[in-house]
């Protein structure tokens, strides 16, 4: 498994935020192309703040075809929007232990 890791802090309009991480999460829900092969999770840290969200997908054919969306562009605009110059991402191989 594949993944990203996106970290930012975010302190405006809680609806506004819900809205955007809501309707990516739908969208990618109702993607038959990556249906099973993509999982996202969204966190707010203790501090209200803080959030981190996490991608995982099978192979990068995956994640291109997501990214090949327009839901995705919308989301990754309205992200950068709300993030501003917080926003961090990482990479990642996933790790699953079978012990």
């Amino acid at each position: 498994m594949h993944g990203i890791v996106i970290q930012y802090t975010y302190s405006g309009d809680e609806k506004v935020w819900q809205d955007a991480v809501d309707a990516f999460i739908a969208a990618v829900d109702a993607d038959a192309a990556i249906a099973g092969k993509f999982h996202y999770l969204v966190t707010v840290g203790k501090d209200g703040v803080s959030r981190t969200h996490v991608g995982q997908w099978d192979e990068p054919a995956t994640v291109k075809a997501m990214q090949a969306q327009d839901y995705f562009a919308t989301f990754s605009g309205a992200l950068k929007a709300l993030a501003g110059d917080t926003l961090t991402t990482g990479l990642m191989d996933v790790y699953n232990s079978t012990a």
